[in-house]
């Protein structure tokens, strides 16, 4: 089933003229032809129109997920933060989003075997003209083999080496090669062969492959068949550039990240931890305390009038992106985790004003140097009293005061083959993780230490 939404892609004024109110005054009235009212006929319509529509969505996005995110995701292509919203709906309900693939991919976003691909619209620094022209090809002459014959069928007038270098950073040549750093040091020399051979077919000049319909069989070797793109020339062998860079590019090239996001691996530990979202952060009240995990995007040093340094940071996490600001009390005590693309557990409170929503941070910490304890719990020792209270004492004999006590703990209660996890609370977070563990051992329960990023 298709599901079709408008996106709007332009705006036209119409000019000025007069406009005739045919309600009575201060309501939704309508005056009839016999000199009735009838009463509020506006607001019963829209109601009803808006009821139904509701409904409507709802019963494709219950009995066609697939379809309704994919229209909702192309819908919305041009919004960075409602389509970060969206592929993060889309992770709750199970549906994976392809990255861009030069041989699959269309102009919008696409079900595809009980998945959604990545519409080549969305990609940067890729027009519409170019994707036009990357389709006819694709039409005519079938599924690009290499990045050679790409350049060979497709009218590079028309896609440009820009584009083409987008199209390698967000992995869209990954399914042909995925190594993107041997790529762009080919990309130079293909797309000048590329260039060449246009130029040869325009004059009308060709070559043996292009006579022989882009293949040969030698007498002496009679089972060789070799197309034209395997003779272009190719780049020295090189090392793929690292994963966190490949993730970069694939950010800046898509406005978020798709093929995996640096926070994914920690998506279940940090449930527990810190079940805030920075979507939610508009249902909290003024200067409620929260805790994130984020990724920091962008760092803004400011210099106060006093001459004190401070910043404003830009950050998001898997479900949207949002604004955060340092004070110069804070910003002395952390500036050095303020790297960009660092991955940070941030502390501080919701700040609404002037319509928008940020952190003030009062403490933040490296996801990699964060620490947990985790203490095995029976039934008995969680459900237990005396147990609880030997327990309470112990954190709190290790708590320290404010800023300090950065680890968090963790209650694992197991119960035949099941289960539990049970966060302590903010009050009980300890600031010296050995010797926590060792009172915890002296006191004869069972704990140990388990690092955020390896949960």
């Amino acid at each position: 089933m298709g599901i079709k939404m408008a996106k709007i892609l332009s705006y036209k004024s119409l000019g000025t003229g007069k406009v005739y109110d045919i309600g009575v005054k201060n309501t939704h009235n309508f005056a009839l032809s016999n000199g009735c009212i009838a009463s509020n006929c506006f607001n019963k319509s829209h109601s009803t129109a808006y009821g139904y529509v509701t409904y409507q969505t709802a019963y494709l996005k219950a009995n066609y997920p697939l379809e309704y995110m994919a229209a909702l995701l192309t819908a919305n292509s041009g919004d960075i933060d409602k389509i970060q919203k969206y592929i993060s709906a889309c992770m709750s309900m199970n549906i994976t989003i392809y990255p861009p693939d030069i041989n699959c991919s269309r102009v919008d976003f696409t079900p595809l075997n009980g998945k959604i691909l990545f519409g080549l619209s969305a990609v940067r620094n890729v027009g519409q003209n170019a994707i036009a022209a990357i389709l006819e090809a694709r039409e005519k002459g079938g599924k690009f083999k290499a990045l050679a014959d790409f350049c060979d069928r497709v009218d590079l007038s028309t896609v440009n080496r820009r584009t083409l270098q987008s199209l390698i950073y967000c992995g869209a040549f990954d399914k042909i090669n995925s190594n993107r750093h041997q790529l762009i040091q080919d990309l130079e020399l293909v797309y000048n062969w590329g260039q060449s051979r246009a130029r040869d077919r325009a004059s009308g000049q060709g070559n043996l492959f292009d006579l022989l319909g882009g293949e040969f069989t030698s007498q002496n070797t009679p089972s060789l068949t070799r197309n034209a793109f395997e003779l272009a020339p190719k780049a020295k062998p090189t090392q793929d550039f690292p994963p966190q860079e490949k993730l970069r590019q694939e950010k800046e090239i898509l406005g978020f990240y798709v093929s995996e996001h640096p926070l994914t691996s920690l998506r279940q530990s940090t449930k527990v931890l810190f079940p805030i979202n920075l979507s939610q952060i508009d249902e909290y009240k003024q200067e409620a305390l929260i805790c994130a995990v984020v990724m920091l995007n962008g760092v803004k040093k400011v210099i106060t009038k006093k001459g004190d340094p401070m910043a404003i940071l830009q950050i998001e996490d898997l479900t949207a992106q949002s604004e955060a600001v340092v004070f110069p009390r804070t910003y002395e005590r952390i500036h050095s985790l303020l790297q960009l693309d660092e991955r940070l557990i941030l502390w501080g409170k919701i700040d609404h004003r002037d319509e928008q929503n940020q952190l003030i941070i009062e403490n933040a910490e490296a996801v990699e140097k964060m620490q947990m304890v985790m203490i095995e719990l029976t039934p008995y020792q969680a459900s237990t009293i005396e147990e609880q209270n030997r327990l309470r004492n112990i954190l709190k004999e290790h708590s320290g005061e404010g800023e300090k006590s950065k680890i968090p703990v963790i209650g694992i209660v197991r119960a035949g083959n099941s289960q539990k996890l049970v966060m302590f609370g903010r009050q009980f977070w300890v600031h010296d993780s050995m010797s926590t563990i060792q009172t915890l051992k002296n006191e004869g329960l069972a704990a140990r230490i388990q690092q955020l990023n390896q949960s």
